[in-house]
């Protein structure tokens, strides 16, 4: 078992987190490349909000939504 939990540490340290040890090298030089990263999954999320605002302004347009008060029954 040692062996196998071994593996699984080497995968991790030495091939996943590889990308991550290079953007901690050109931390040093470059803070918006070591923070790449960051920089994407912040973009990634306002492109989902902002999509997700136009759904909700389309549907809001059509009037498809039931703003009825009883429109739940627990209401």
């Amino acid at each position: 078992m040692t062996d196998f939990f071994a593996a699984i540490e080497d995968l991790f340290v030495n091939v996943l987190f590889a990308p991550f040890d290079a953007l901690r090298a050109l931390e040093l030089e470059s803070w918006v490349a070591a923070n790449a990263v960051n920089w994407l999954l912040l973009l990634v999320g306002f492109v989902a909000f902002v999509y997700w605002m136009l759904q909700l302004k389309k549907f809001n347009d059509n009037n498809e939504e039931d703003k009825s008060i009883s429109s739940h029954s627990y209401l």
